[in-house]
């Protein structure tokens, strides 16, 4: 592209010489400026063009290769029928209709304490012995009225004697009749009290034996020695006693598996203090009540507890298993390693190579064995040891 220029003087300059310089000097600057846009060349097409890109290639950070694996031994995928499972948390309690709450029927003060929590006891064992105010008066009213019924059945003798002379009138008999009767039943009433309040009658005393009215155990202790025991309206249980022959189960299944489980499903229990065992027990009851804070309610399964083994607030894995059954894939629940909330298994492919591969895992049956709900096929040859696989590469990668 070319340009053409055209340089006229400026009438300043004709009149005035002492602007000569100035204008100069601007027509100058003007004439650079434009024969600088006008004179531009096309850039080289050779230097606009970008550089060629580099394709580099990246591992995969998921096939491994070890040096020795022969030391890890292999188990094949299997396809097999399954029952499906849902997994729950729980814990071990007392059966509720098989609880007794001790408690003592007057206000007073410990005087000895003979059984603990955690006691086995006996029925009619005694528990603890008490003094109590309640006591005292229910012995001075029984005594009271012994004394007035006595007095009431001399009068009587005298008054029948009496009348049976003919020196008394019948309603002197009537009435000491009366007066007999009040008394005995004054008398028998004081008599039952001191019984309910755990007194003998026959021996006066102010303190009060509390015994164990089942055979059990201690689950609950809320005395100690020299305690004040409060009345029934505004005290706890002195001691809770459970028989835990057959304890229950409670867990919580949330409401997006509450239609998987039903009545009579049977019901898998591991428990962290055995986790080699696996007790069996049936869904018994579903509360009809759903928690509006962890949206679960709760499940309760019943067990027999002849061994002792099972304590009360122990926890518990629970799985439920269903009535019907699938297809699954099973491998050794050790072929799966549990990494940042992700179950992994590694797959042989050949000789000494292996891949990671990311699966879902499902519940673990009875046997040590694992169903895969995805990610991996029958057939397919898994390390049994993935922990200790796991451990090994890493070992060989820091190396």
């Amino acid at each position: 592209m070319k340009c053409s220029v055209t340089l006229q003087k400026c009438p300043q300059e004709r009149g005035h010489g002492s602007l000569k310089g100035y204008a100069t000097k601007a027509a100058a600057l003007a004439v650079a400026l434009l024969l600088a846009g006008c004179s531009r060349e096309p850039a080289n097409p050779a230097l606009a063009m970008a550089p060629a890109a580099t394709v580099e290639s990246v591992p995969d950070r998921n096939l491994i290769a070890v040096a020795h694996p022969e030391r890890f031994p292999l188990a094949q995928a299997v396809a097999r029928r399954e029952s499906d499972q849902i997994l729950a948390n729980g814990t071990v309690a007392a059966d509720v209709s098989r609880s007794y709450a001790v408690n003592a029927l007057s206000s007073g003060r410990v005087v000895d304490v003979k059984a603990r929590l955690g006691d086995d006891v006996q029925k009619g064992q005694l528990l603890l012995t008490m003094t109590s105010p309640d006591m005292s008066q229910a012995f001075a009213d029984y005594q009271k009225f012994t004394a007035g019924a006595a007095l009431a059945k001399t009068q009587l003798d005298r008054t029948r004697l009496l009348y049976s002379h003919g020196a008394t009138p019948q309603k002197d008999l009537d009435v000491a009749e009366d007066t007999y009767h009040r008394a005995n039943i004054d008398t028998q009433t004081a008599e039952e009290r001191i019984r309910l309040l755990g007194g003998d009658p026959r021996h006066a005393s102010s303190l009060i034996e509390i015994h164990a009215p089942v055979s059990g155990t201690i689950i609950e202790q809320n005395v100690t020695s020299a305690a004040g025991v409060k009345s029934l309206d505004n005290s706890p249980n002195l001691f809770t006693i459970a028989d835990l022959s057959n304890v229950w189960i409670l867990c919580d299944v949330f409401e997006n598996d509450l239609a998987r489980v039903h009545l009579g499903d049977r019901a898998e229990i591991e428990l962290n203090a055995y986790p080699d065992r696996r007790l069996a027990g049936r869904v018994t009851n579903i509360s009809k009540l759903l928690d509006a804070n962890t949206r679960a309610t709760k499940v309760r399964i019943e067990l027999p507890n002849e061994a002792g083994i099972l304590r009360p607030n122990m926890f518990a894995t629970i799985h439920f298993v269903a009535q019907g059954t699938a297809t699954r894939t099973v491998i050794p629940s050790s072929a799966v390693l549990r990494l940042q909330d992700r179950d992994w298994v590694f797959v042989k492919l050949n000789g000494q190579q292996f891949r990671r591969t990311e699966v879902v895992a499902g519940p673990v049956n009875a046997d040590k064995t694992q169903q895969i709900l995805s990610g991996l096929r029958p057939g397919d040859q898994v390390v049994t040891t993935a922990l200790l696989f796991d451990r090994e590469v890493q070992k060989s990668t820091e190396q």
